[in-house]
């Protein structure tokens, strides 16, 4: 059973929410007001899943987000705002967030999302994961090697081990379902993955699934 931490500063959201979810049979640990009570919430009752808020009054969701994937990098945070500015998305990414939801989405779509987290996806609403590749593309654009194709210079830089590893993940499988197709260990799925983010010098799995995507190792376009 999946234990979600909510964070986010409007009373009457965090109860419409809390009902939404315990009526989903989602289990609702507790609530947070803020950045700073999030991270003490978080140490206190160690959720899977924080549903977090950006725009709060003192810690924000963002650097609240940063400082509990340092203490906690197996908890899953997915940013649920109102907010859709291309920095608060990238930035959010960068930070480590798993998913980035709007709160205009309607509630089966929404749902449909929270179980791709639990999943070990990373989830967008509709139309943002775009946004975030364009960007990928051409911040990866200015840094990849003259002559050569993203998808060549991942192969390059990528074992044929690693290359499998990305190409799973980047298609929604989670680490276990990784591991089980390839018959290695869950963590050895996960040493992987931190050597593959070393390589193509990203910081987060999201931005590795977006490389993975531009340059087709996914086999998006029919040529893998």
């Amino acid at each position: 059973m999946m234990k979600v931490l909510l964070v986010d500063d409007h009373s009457l959201f965090l109860s419409g929410l809390q009902g939404l979810l315990a009526a989903s049979g989602i289990t609702v640990v507790g609530t947070a007001r803020d950045g700073s009570e999030a991270v003490e919430a978080v140490r206190k009752l160690q959720p899977d899943v924080v549903l977090m808020d950006i725009q709060m009054p003192g810690c924000d969701g963002l650097s609240a987000t940063r400082l509990i994937k340092t203490e906690f990098p197996e908890i899953k945070i997915v940013i649920l705002t109102m907010t859709d500015e291309d920095q608060l998305l990238f930035e959010a990414v960068k930070s480590g967030a798993s998913g980035y939801m709007l709160k205009n989405l309607e509630a089966k779509p929404f749902l449909e999302l929270l179980a791709g987290v639990a999943r070990g996806e990373t989830v967008f609403s509709p139309g943002l994961a775009d946004r975030l590749l364009q960007e990928f593309v051409v911040d990866r654009d200015k840094k990849t090697d003259a002559g050569l194709t993203n998808g060549e210079k991942a192969r390059k830089q990528l074992t044929l081990r690693q290359e499998e590893v990305l190409i799973h993940i980047a298609r929604g499988l989670a680490y276990k379902q990784v591991a089980a197709v390839l018959n290695i260990s869950e963590n050895t799925v996960k040493y992987h993955l931190h050597e593959i983010l070393e390589r193509l010098h990203v910081e987060t799995r999201a931005e590795a699934i977006a490389y993975a995507v531009q340059s087709n190792l996914t086999g998006a376009n029919g040529k893998k």
